[in-house]
C-alpha cells in the first residue's frame, strides 16, 4: 500500500514539520484542532482540517476515538502521532492498526516495553546493555531500605514518565516521601499510570543519545548521537551533534548498543535510544519510541530527512545498510514562552510578532507566526531555532547570533538564557553535564542581553519613534514636526521603564533635525515610527521600534529590549493584600496541605497546582497564621487569583 493522505493527530510546531515532508512527497495533509487553536499555523497549512470539540488535551488531542473518526471522515489512509500526546500509546496504535489505517511508527508491542522504564531495563539487562540498579516502589517496597539499598541520592521516576515529568532527586531520607507522592501524583495526571521506582542517581552525567531506525525487513541503523546535557528540570534546552564528549570507539559501542536495544523489540521506524555517560561509561536511560523534537540536528548533519525516512518505512520500503556520514556541526535551541525570572512558569498570552530569520546555515522550526497565541493548555515551545556550520564554535556563534536578532514581540521567553548559555566558557569548551544550570545560575544567565547603556539607546530610539508615529497621526498642521518651533524652546519629554530602571528622554526638534539633551555623543540621524538611527561616535545603531499599547519592543543590535512607557499622570494602584498567595498562572488545584487558622512557617508549601501539565508548589511567603483559603481541591483558577492569605506572625 502507498500512503497518499496523512493525518497528522498533533498540532504546533511539529504538525506542520510532517505537513513539510508530505507537501515534498506529493501527499495529501490533514490536521485536527481544538478550540483555542483554531487558525493556528497548522490547522491553515494543511489540507484539511477536522475540528476536535473542546480545549483541554483530554477531549481534544488525547481523544483516540475522535482522531479515528477524523481520519475515516477525510479519507486519511495513514496517521503520524508526531511527539507527544498519543505518540507514545500503544492504545493509539493499536486503534489506529485496527481501523485499518497505517501506523506512522513502531508496534504496539515495542511502544509497550520501551514505555515502561522498568520493562525496557528488565529486557536491556537480558540484552546485555548496560543500565543503572533500580527497585520498584510498591505496597510490598520499604522506600527508605530501598534508597538505602542505592545510596543517596537517589532519583524518584515514573515508569510510563518522560519530559521531566515525574521525576525528583532525593538528597536525604526525610525528602523521600513527599518526593514519591508528587511524582506519582504528576506522572498519574500526565501519563494515566502512577507506577514510580527508584533509580540509583549518578552525579554529572552527560545525557547522550543515538537516533535509531528499523524497517519491516529487519534492518536496523544508527543515525550516529545528539548530545542533550543542557538541561532545566529534567527537560532539554540545547542539543549537540556530534558530542565534543565522546570518541570513535565510545561512539561505535553506545551506537552498537542502540541498535541492540531496537532489535531485542523488533522495532519499526524511528526511535531514540538515550542514555546516561560519565567516567567513559554509558547506562541506557529509556528509549524513546518516536521521532524527537531534537531530530533536526541530525537531518542537518546528515542531510537525511528523518520524516521522509519513516513514511517510507511505513510504506514498506527497506532501510539502505550502508553507512551514513556526517558534515559538520549541528546545534538546536529551544526557545519557550517562559519566565526565567519566575521560576521558569510557563507564560501565556498573544504573540504580536514572530521573526526568526533563516538565513544559510539556520533553520527554524516553530508552530507559532505574527497573531499566534500561547494557550494554557500546551506546551509552550514556541520554536526551534537550528545552525549547521563547519565546526562547533562557529554553529555556536551563528546559533547565538540568530537569536540575538530574533523578534518576538508578546509572551516573556528564554531566549536571554539560550544566548548566554551558547556564549558561555564552559558551553564553548565542551565540558558541560546535566549540571550546568545548577552551577550557573538560570536566572543570572536569563537577565536581559542589553546592558543599562544598550537600554537607554532603547529608550531614545522608543521617544523618538514614539515622536514620529504621534506626528504621522496628527490632523493639524501635519506637515511639521511634532513640537517643531521657530525658536528654542523647553525640551520635549518621554519616560519608559526598563530592566535596568526609568529612562527620561528629553529631547528638542529645529530646522536641524532632533537633539537628545544629556547623552553626550549619541546624535538621531533618522526617526520614524516603527524605529530609529543613531549616531553613537561613529558608529550607527539600527533600532525597531514596535508599540502595542504602552509596551514597547525595541530590537537592537544587542538584542531585544521591552518598555513600558511610563503614563504622565499615574494611577496609584491599590496595596496588594499582605501575606497574599497568588496562582501564577490559570491552572487546577491538586492538593490543599494545611488548613485555615494552622500555624505555617516560611517557605512551607501550602497549595499544589497543576497548569501545563506540569506540577507547581507554592509556599507560604511568611512565617505566621494560614486566616484564609480561597480555593478548594479541584478548581479551576485564573492567573493572580488570590488563593490564600498568611497573616505575619506578630
Amino acid at each position: 500500500m502507498t500512503i497518499e493522505k496523512v493525518l497528522v493527530a498533533n498540532r504546533g510546531e511539529i504538525a506542520r514539520r510532517v505537513f513539510r515532508t508530505c507537501r515534498a512527497m506529493g501527499i495529501a495533509t490533514v490536521a485536527v484542532y481544538s478550540e483555542p487553536d483554531h487558525g493556528e499555523p497548522h490547522m491553515l497549512e494543511a489540507d484539511e482540517a477536522v475540528a476536535l470539540t473542546g480545549s483541554t488535551p483530554t477531549g481534544t488531542y488525547l481523544d483516540i476515538e475522535a482522531i479515528i473518526s477524523a481520519a475515516k471522515e477525510t479519507g486519511a489512509d495513514a496517521i503520524h502521532p508526531g511527539y507527544g500526546f498519543l505518540a507514545e500509546s500503544a492504545a493509539f496504535a493499536r486503534a489506529v492498526l485496527s481501523a485499518g489505517l497505517v501506523w506512522i511508527g513502531p508496534s504496539p508491542e515495542s511502544i509497550e516495553i520501551m514505555g515502561s522504564k522498568l520493562e525496557s531495563k528488565r529486557v536491556m539487562d537480558e540484552t546485555g546493555v548496560p543500565t543503572l540498579a533500580a527497585i520498584r516502589i510498591d505496597d510490598d517496597t520499604e522506600p527508605a531500605d530501598a534508597a538505602g539499598r542505592l545510596g543517596y541520592p537517589v532519583l524518584v521516576k515514573a515508569s510510563a514518565g518522560g519530559g521531566g515529568k515525574g521525576m525528583r532527586i532525593v538528597e536525604s531520607a526525610q525528602a523521600l516521601g513527599d518526593a514519591i507522592d508528587g511524582a506519582k501524583r504528576e506522572s498519574l495526571a500526565a501519563f494515566g499510570d502512577d507506577t514510580v521506582f527508584l533509580e540509583r542517581y549518578l552525579v554529572a552525567p552527560r545525557h547522550i543519545e543515538i537516533q535509531v531506525f528499523g524497517d519491516t525487513q529487519g534492518n536496523v541503523i544508527s543515525l550516529f548521537e545528539r548530545e542533550c546535557s543542557i538541561q532545566r528540570r529534567h527537560q532539554k534546552i540545547i542539543e549537540e551533534s556530534p558530542s565534543p564528549a565522546l570518541d570513535e570507539v565510545t561512539r561505535d559501542a553506545m551506537s552498537a548498543a542502540a541498535r541492540e536495544a531496537a532489535r531485542a523489540v523488533d522495532y519499526v521506524g524511528a526511535g531514540t535510544v538515550e542514555f546516561l555517560f560519565q567516567d567513559g561509561a554509558f547506562y541506557f536511560l529509556e528509549m524513546n519510541t518516536r521521532l524527537q523534537v531534537e531530530h533536526p540536528v541530525t537531518e542537518l548533519l546528515t542531510g537525511l530527512d528523518l520524516v521522509e525516512l519513516q513514511l517510507r518505512v511505513a510504506n514498506g520500503e527497506a532501510l539502505d545498510p550502508a553507512p551514513k556520514t556526517t558534515s559538520g556541526h549541528a546545534i538546536e535551541a529551544r526557545l519557550y514562552a517562559e519566565d526565567p525570572l519566575n521560576d521558569f512558569l510557563p507564560v501565556t498570552g498573544p504573540i504580536h510578532r514572530f521573526r526568526l530569520e533563516e538565513t544559510e546555515g539556520i533553520r527554524v522550526d516553530s508552530g507559532v507566526e505574527d497573531g499566534s497565541t500561547v494557550s494554557v493548555h500546551y506546551d509552550p515551545m514556541l520554536a526551534k531555532v537550528i545552525a549547521h556550520a563547519p565546526t562547533r564554535r562557529a554553529a555556536a556563534g551563528l546559533l547565538s547570533s540568530s537569536l540575538r536578532k530574533a523578534q518576538i514581540h508578546g509572551a516573556t521567553n528564554n531566549l536571554s538564557l539560550l544566548v548566554r548559555i551558547l556564549e558561555h566558557d564552559e558551553f564553548l569548551a565542551g565540558d558541560t553535564d546535566t549540571h550546568f544550570l545548577d552551577r550557573n545560575d538560570p536566572s543570572e544567565l536569563s537577565v536581559p542581553l542589553a546592558d543599562a547603556g544598550q537600554e537607554s539607546l532603547a529608550a531614545v530610539a522608543a521617544a523618538i519613534a514614539d515622536q514620529a508615529h504621534a506626528r504621522s497621526e496628527a490632523v493639524a498642521l501635519a506637515g511639521l514636526p511634532s513640537g517643531w518651533r521657530n525658536m528654542a524652546g523647553s525640551l520635549q519629554q518621554r519616560d519608559y521603564e526598563g530592566w535596568h530602571g526609568r529612562h527620561t528622554i528629553r529631547y528638542s526638534i529645529d530646522r536641524g533635525g532632533i537633539d537628545v539633551d544629556g547623552l553626550g555623543e549619541v546624535f538621531v540621524s533618522e526617526g520614524r515610527a516603527d524605529g530609529a538611527t543613531l549616531e553613537v561616535g561613529a558608529t550607527e545603531h539600527e533600532f525597531a521600534v514596535a508599540r502595542y499599547g504602552e509596551l514597547r519592543f525595541v530590537d537592537g543590535p544587542e538584542g531585544p529590549v521591552r518598555l513600558v512607557e511610563a503614563a504622565r499622570f499615574p494611577i496609584r494602584a491599590p496595596e496588594d493584600d499582605v501575606g497574599s498567595l497568588h496562582a501564577p498562572m490559570p491552572g487546577k488545584i491538586l492538593s490543599i496541605n494545611s488548613s485555615e487558622g494552622e500555624k505555617v512557617f516560611e517557605g512551607e508549601v501550602l497549595i499544589v497546582m497543576e497548569a501545563m501539565k506540569m506540577e507547581h508548589s507554592l509556599r507560604a511567603p511568611h512565617a505566621g497564621t494560614l486566616t484564609e483559603l480561597r480555593c478548594r481541591v479541584g478548581d479551576q483558577v485564573d492567573a493572580d487569583a488570590v488563593l490564600a492569605l498568611v497573616e505575619v506572625a506578630g
